[in-house]
């Protein structure tokens, strides 16, 4: 369009590209001396291979110019990031792939509105899920709850520059890293209206679409009325957004959450109570939350230590718990009363090809699960696996189709699983009803 004399409303083609383009974006950064994860644009299988080498696993690649994370992967080894080079993306001299340092962190968002001269920015979200989750599919807070004045400092001097130096014009989105030392990064900048503009008009009372196009069609922001650029959050309410999902309706697709989005939707929650906000969101988005049951967990052992603090809170809420045989090992190992499925390899074979064997195991492990997570028996699946091997045929991709087929959440991630937590023990055993 720009090519051909089309006048762009808003932001400009020159704009999009400073923030879409890998080089562009790289140098304008260096510009301004903002840091972003270490990591290289490749359009060669090899080159990518010597800049994970350089870089250091686990790497984090994506092609260029994409929505909702499409194709994007956390690699632990080169074996994975081979793999995925030559099967995953198209590369080549016009489609590079970005080979970037993982940063395992907090992760932020915001959105914002710039009109040329000043950057109006409503609020700042934090997302519960670590760095590794799309952030469509994350669930989000507003305001802030757990990282420090600097790091929300930095963040709002961050988008503020930024948004002048691209040439925005209109809605931009930034998704940002705070590390461990609250060193924060950037990690994208979307030059256009992203999935949290209505969550965040919502929790603000800012119409953020409305004042962004106006300035758009050149009215500034300061016409509009807009005089503080960063208000502060005057509504004493937490807010909530938790995504929503079609797996069952999706047939194919995993449940396993992953850096490429996979929710169809999103819910709203809020209470002055940030725990009561979450556990309104996640009901509206569908999820079913009880205080009683099953808690079926079959975890990878980089997440066992993580996943026994979260296992011992399941018991003393009054769960019961039962557990693939490495996970059941660990946890009895710990002291954990825990029933033991030991899955043999044939039961997940025969499941994944939907081909019952001709002499079946005395006891099926595997549809002995199955039977549970119909008729209701077990409330959670927990669910980890090795990101590193792409292995799709487990015990663990067979439960959870299963789960998702009977409404049964499957929770892959520590972090959901932790706010679950903090949910069922503030609103349901501490409470017993709702706030307003």
């Amino acid at each position: 369009l720009t090519a051909a004399s089309v006048h762009l409303i808003g932001t400009d083609g020159g704009a999009i590209a400073r923030a879409e383009d890998r080089d562009l974006f790289e140098h304008l950064l260096l510009s301004l001396g903002i840091p972003q994860p270490e990591g290289e644009a490749v359009t060669k299988v090899e080159a990518g291979i010597a800049a994970a080498k350089r870089i250091g696993y686990p790497v984090l690649v994506r092609p260029s110019f994409v929505l909702g994370g499409r194709a994007m992967q956390i690699v632990s080894d080169e074996e994975g990031l081979r793999h995925y080079l030559r099967t995953a993306v198209e590369i080549d001299v016009d489609k590079p792939v970005l080979v970037d340092r993982y940063i395992r962190g907090k992760e932020l968002e915001v959105d914002a509105v710039c009109d040329g001269k000043e950057v109006f920015i409503p609020g700042i979200m934090e997302l519960m899920e670590r760095t590794g989750v799309h952030s469509g599919d994350s669930i989000s807070v507003y305001p802030t709850f757990s990282v420090p004045e600097t790091v929300r400092k930095t963040i709002l001097d961050y988008t503020r520059r930024l948004g002048l130096a691209i040439g925005i014009i209109g809605l931009f989105n930034i998704q940002f890293i705070a590390d461990r030392d609250d060193q924060v990064y950037i990690i994208e900048v979307n030059p256009r209206s992203s999935r949290t503009v209505p969550f965040l008009s919502k929790a603000t009372g800012y119409h953020l679409a409305d004042i962004a196009t106006h300035c758009m069609l050149g009215q500034s922001l300061r016409d509009q009325g807009i005089t503080e650029m960063t208000p502060q959050p005057s509504d004493p309410r937490y807010y909530v957004k938790a995504p929503a999902f079609s797996f069952s309706k999706l047939h194919g697709m995993d449940a396993y959450l992953s850096p490429e989005m996979k929710s169809t939707g999103e819910a709203i929650g809020y209470d002055r109570n940030r725990l009561k906000a979450l556990y309104k969101a996640m009901q509206a988005a569908g999820m079913r939350i009880v205080s009683h049951g099953i808690v079926l967990l079959s975890v990878d052992d980089h997440d066992k230590e993580e996943v026994l603090p979260l296992a011992e809170r399941f018991v003393r809420l009054g769960f019961t718990l039962e557990a693939t045989a490495g996970t059941a090992d660990f946890l009895q190992s710990r002291g954990i009363r825990c029933k033991r499925y030991e899955i043999h390899a044939h039961e997940i074979a025969e499941a994944s090809s939907g081909i019952a064997a001709e002499t079946p195991a005395a006891e099926p492990v595997l549809e002995e699960i199955f039977k549970k997570l119909r008729d209701g028996s077990i409330s959670y699946f927990i669910n980890t696996r090795d990101t590193r091997s792409g292995h799709l045929h487990s015990a663990g991709t067979r439960i959870r189709e299963c789960a998702v087929e009977n409404g049964v959440p499957a929770l892959t991630s520590p972090d959901t699983v932790r706010a679950l937590l903090d949910a069922l023990e503030e609103v349901l055993f501490s409470v017993g009803t709702i706030g307003g």
